[in-house]
C-alpha cells in the first residue's frame, strides 16, 4: 500500500471507530461487534506503526501515553466548584422548594432529574474541540492534573463531535465536567487479580485516576458521565437556556450522558423517579446513591444562584442511608483541636454502605443518655448522608444485663487537663491549651487540604514531629531541615525533599484559606471568606518563584507571562486585626454575635498576635485576590444580573474588587451601575425604575480598560 492509500484508509478507519464510540457510549447503541470493533483498530495499530507520519494525537490508538515521573501537578479550575445541599425525604426536599419559591415569588419550578453517580468528579477541558487538561475536584479551587489517566478512558472522547456548520477549529473552550465512575463488574474482576484489594468501586476509580501510569489506568475499564456544560468565550455553539438543553448539547458533542436523566413538570414527578430509582439501583452495574435534583431553567438558577458553599438551585436527593447492626464494645473519648471532647463507640466491625465500620460519634454526654447508649449493646448503625458513621438506636431487647452504662470523665483523658462545659452548650472541653490532642489536631487542620494543603505531612508524620520536639506550634513547620525530617523513620531522602518542597511552595496562601488554617473556633471556609472580604490589608507585589507557579497560577497562563502577584506582609494582618472589635464584626453581614465573639477573642489574644509574627518571620505572605488593582471603579457600587457573555459572576465581581469597587446581591438607589446579561430578570427591571444606570460586559471591561 503507497502512502496515499495509507493515509486515506487510516483516515476511514478512525472516522468509523470515532462513529462507533459515539454511537456505543453516548447513544447506547451497539450496531457493531466488539470483535469487529477491535479488528478494525488492529489495522489501524499496524498501518500507523507502517506510516508514522500519520498517526495524530487524537488517534483511537493514542489513549495510553508514557508514565508521569513524579507526583501530579496542580491546576486552577476554569470556574470554583461547588458542594450540593443535601435532603434525605419528601419534606426536605418540600423544605428546598419553599424556600426557592420565596426567593422568585410569582414563578413556576420544573426540574430535571439525574442519577448521582458515586464516582469521583472531574473535570475536562476542550480546546478547538480536542482534549486539553482533565482536573480533579481538589479543593474546588485547585485539582490535580490527571489528563494522562482519563485520555485512557474509552467514554471520554479525545475530540468532540462536530454540529452540523461548525468545524472543530471554530469550537471556543469548553468545560465539561461529570462523574469517572468503577463498574460493578470491572470492580468485582480487579479485586478479583488478586492485587490490591479496593473497598469500593468510587475509592477504586479514584485509585485508578490517580495512577502515574496510564497503562494501569487503561486496563481498570473506567467510564464517564458528563452533566455539566460551560463554554468560554465567543461562541457558535447552540445556548443551551436549561439543564435539558445542556444535557441534549452534550450529547450532541459526543460527551456520554445518563440516560436516566429525566424532565420533571413539578416534585410529585421527582418523588416518584426516587421510588423508581430505589427500585432498580441494584440491577445497574454502577453505584447510585440517589438523584441530582436541579432546577431546569438556567434564567431561574441565575435568579436564585448561591450561598458561598452550594448552589440554591440544585440539591442531592439521597437514598435513605444504610444500616447494619453492630455491639459496643467500648465507648472512648476523642479530643479535637478546640479541646471538644466527643464521645466515640468502638464497634465490632461491620460493612455499611459499601465500608467496614468499626467506630461511630455518640456526639456528646447528652445524646448518649437520650438514647441510653450502653457499653456491650447492639446497635443500629448508619452513614449519615452515606458518610459519617452515627449510632441510630439502641435495640434494648437483646440486653443481658451485663450492659455498662457509660459517663463523661471529669479530666482530659490525654494530657489529665481540666474539663469545663461552658453554660447552655452540649460540648465539654479540654482548656489545657499545652493538651497533647488538641496540639495533635490543630496541625493536622492546619495542613489540611483547604487550609495549607501540605501534601507528606498525614497524621503519623505530625506525631512524630511533636514526639520528637520538632514543632511547639504550626510556624515552626516552616523552620524543619533536612536533617531534622531525617531522622524521622518515615522519611528517606525522596520523602523530605518533597515535603520541604511542598512547604516553600505552600508560603504565598490566600487570605480566606490561612484565616481558616488558624483554626478559629465557628470559622469555617465561608467564614473565612467573609472575613478575608472585609478585611481590607495594605499589600505589595511580589514575583513567584518557578515552583510556585503552579499552584498560583491559572490552567491557562503561559510560563513566559507575568507572574506578578499581590500579597499582604502579616504584620498588616497584626495591625487589621487588632483594629477590629466586636461591635465592628457583628455588623458584617454573615457574621452573627457567636462567631464575633470567637473572632474578636482570637484576635486580640497575646498568643495568637505572637503566633502571627512567628508566621511573619518563616516567610508565610496571604495573597489577597480582591486587592485594588486601580481606583477607576473606586467607590462605585454594581449589581450583577443575567448571564455574561464571556465572564461568569464571580469573575466579574473579582474585577470590581480589584479595581476598587464594591459588588452588592440587591439593586436600591444606592446602587451606581448594574451590570446585565441574557435573561436579567427583576433586578434589570429595578433598576429601569429607580433610574439606575444599566451596562452590558463590554462597557464594563472599557470602563476598567481591559481588552475582551
Amino acid at each position: 500500500m503507497n502512502k496515499t492509500d495509507a493515509k486515506k484508509r487510516i483516515e476511514s478507519l478512525k472516522k468509523w471507530l470515532k462513529k462507533w464510540n459515539y454511537d456505543y457510549f453516548v447513544l447506547d447503541k451497539n450496531e457493531v461487534s466488539e470483535a469487529a470493533r477491535d479488528q478494525i483498530k488492529k489495522e489501524l495499530h499496524e498501518l500507523e506503526a507502517q506510516f508514522p507520519e500519520f498517526i495524530t494525537p487524537d488517534s483511537p490508538t493514542q489513549r495510553v501515553g508514557s508514565a508521569l515521573s513524579g507526583k501530579f501537578g496542580k491546576l486552577k479550575h476554569l470556574r470554583a466548584k461547588q458542594s450540593l445541599m443535601d435532603c434525605f425525604d419528601d419534606e426536605e426536599l418540600e423544605a428546598w422548594e419553599e424556600r426557592n419559591l420565596k426567593l422568585i415569588p410569582g414563578e413556576t419550578l420544573d426540574y430535571v432529574s439525574e442519577y448521582k453517580i458515586d464516582g469521583l468528579n472531574l473535570s475536562v477541558i476542550y480546546e478547538k474541540g480536542k482534549l486539553h487538561k482533565a482536573i480533579t475536584r481538589g479543593n474546588g479551587i485547585f485539582g490535580e492534573d490527571v489528563t494522562h489517566s482519563v485520555r485512557t478512558i474509552k467514554s471520554v472522547p479525545l475530540e468532540l463531535q462536530e454540529i452540523e456548520g461548525l468545524k472543530l477549529e471554530d469550537y471556543p473552550v469548553i468545560e465539561a465536567s461529570g462523574e469517572v465512575f468503577m463498574s460493578k463488574s470491572s470492580f468485582e474482576a480487579l479485586n478479583a487479580e488478586g492485587g490490591q484489594q479496593f473497598a469500593n468501586p468510587r475509592n477504586a476509580a479514584a485509585g485508578t485516576v490517580r495512577q502515574l501510569d496510564p497503562q494501569v489506568a487503561a486496563s481498570r475499564n473506567l467510564e464517564m458521565f458528563f452533566y455539566t456544560l460551560n463554554i468560554y468565550g465567543d461562541s457558535k455553539l447552540p445556548d443551551p437556556q436549561s439543564q435539558k438543553e445542556s444535557l441534549e448539547l452534550l450529547q450532541s458533542l459526543g460527551l456520554r450522558v445518563n440516560h436516566h436523566f429525566v424532565h420533571h413538570p413539578d416534585l410529585s414527578s421527582v418523588k416518584k423517579e426516587m421510588k423508581q430509582a430505589e427500585k432498580i439501583r441494584d440491577g445497574l452495574d454502577y453505584l447510585i446513591d440517589g438523584l441530582v435534583v436541579k432546577v431546569n431553567s438556567f434564567r431561574h438558577q441565575n435568579l436564585l444562584g448561591s450561598t458561598a458553599k452550594a448552589p440554591r438551585w440544585a440539591i442531592a436527593y439521597k437514598f435513605p442511608a444504610e444500616q447494619s447492626t453492630s455491639r459496643v464494645l467500648d465507648i472512648e473519648i476523642q479530643v479535637g483541636r478546640t479541646g471538644a471532647l466527643t464521645p466515640v463507640a468502638i464497634l465490632e466491625p461491620t460493612q455499611v454502605a459499601g465500608s467496614t465500620v468499626g467506630r461511630a460519634t455518640l456526639h456528646n454526654q447528652d445524646e448518649i443518655e437520650r438514647k441510653d447508649v450502653r457499653i456491650g449493646d447492639t446497635v443500629i448503625i448508619q452513614k449519615a448522608g452515606d458518610i459519617i458513621p452515627e449510632v441510630v438506636e439502641v435495640l434494648k431487647d437483646l440486653r443481658t444485663g451485663k450492659e455498662m452504662a457509660f459517663k463523661m470523665p471529669n479530666r482530659c483523658p490525654v494530657c489529665g487537663g481540666e474539663i469545663e462545659r461552658p453554660e447552655g452548650e452540649v460540648v465539654s472541653r479540654c482548656i489545657n491549651d499545652d493538651c497533647y490532642a488538641m496540639h495533635q489536631h490543630q496541625l493536622e487542620h492546619f495542613v489540611s487540604r483547604k487550609a495549607f494543603d501540605i501534601d507528606g505531612l498525614g497524621e503519623k508524620v505530625i506525631e512524630q514531629l511533636i514526639e520528637h520536639n520538632l514543632v511547639e506550634d504550626a510556624a515552626d513547620l516552616f523552620t524543619l531541615h533536612y536533617e531534622d525530617l531525617m531522622q524521622l523513620d518515615l522519611f528517606k531522602d525522596k520523602k523530605t525533599e518533597n515535603l520541604l518542597n511542598a512547604l516553600e511552595q505552600s508560603k504565598i496562601i490566600p487570605l480566606s484559606r490561612f484565616l481558616y488554617a488558624m483554626g478559629i473556633r465557628y470559622v469555617g471556609e465561608e467564614t473565612a471568606d467573609i472575613l478575608a472580604n472585609h478585611l481590607e490589608l495594605k499589600t505589595e507585589k511580589i514575583q513567584l518563584k518557578k515552583e510556585q507557579k503552579k499552584n498560583q497560577l491559572s490552567l491557562f497562563t503561559k510560563d513566559n507571562e507575568n507572574s506578578e502577584v499581590e500579597v499582604a506582609p502579616l504584620k498588616y494582618l497584626v495591625k487589621a486585626l487588632k483594629e477590629l472589635n466586636f461591635e465592628t464584626l457583628s455588623h458584617i453581614d454573615g457574621i452573627g454575635e457567636k462567631v464575633a465573639e470567637a473572632i474578636d477573642a482570637w484576635g486580640h489574644d497575646p498568643k495568637t498576635q505572637k503566633l502571627l509574627e512567628k508566621f511573619d518571620r518563616v516567610g508565610i505572605k496571604l495573597r489577597v485576590e480582591a486587592s485594588s488593582k486601580s481606583n477607576e471603579l473606586k467607590g462605585k457600587t454594581f449589581v450583577i444580573t443575567g448571564t455574561l457573555p464571556s465572564l461568569s459572576r464571580d469573575q466579574a465581581k473579582v474585577l470590581i474588587k480589584q479595581h476598587g469597587g464594591k459588588a452588592t446581591s440587591s439593586v436600591s438607589k444606592k446602587t451606581d451601575f448594574v451590570l446585565a446579561g441574557s435573561e436579567p430578570g427583576s433586578k434589570y427591571e429595578k433598576a429601569e425604575k429607580l433610574g439606575v444606570t444599566i451596562i452590558d460586559e463590554k462597557t464594563f471591561l472599557g470602563m476598567i480598560k481591559v481588552e475582551k
